[in-house]
């Protein structure tokens, strides 16, 4: 079986933010791990949900909580 790829912009909308926020991610490096095919960005999708684990927040251990 062949995992999903996401372009640029999927994975924008999954995140709800802005394409141009997900670039700065990648030139950041903070964003999931990504591949270049030529021209083009994908995200493996397993790498992206690996990231949106590493992101999460329990509660008090956000800046609020300070």
């Amino acid at each position: 079986m062949i995992e999903k790829h996401l372009t640029v912009q999927e994975l924008a909308e999954r995140e709800g933010v802005p394409v141009s926020t997900v670039r700065q991610w990648n030139y950041k490096g903070s964003g999931p791990r990504f591949m270049r095919i030529g021209k083009y960005v994908r995200y493996k999708l397993s790498d992206v949900e690996k990231w949106e684990q590493s992101r999460l927040v329990t509660s008090g251990d956000g800046p609020a909580a300070a």
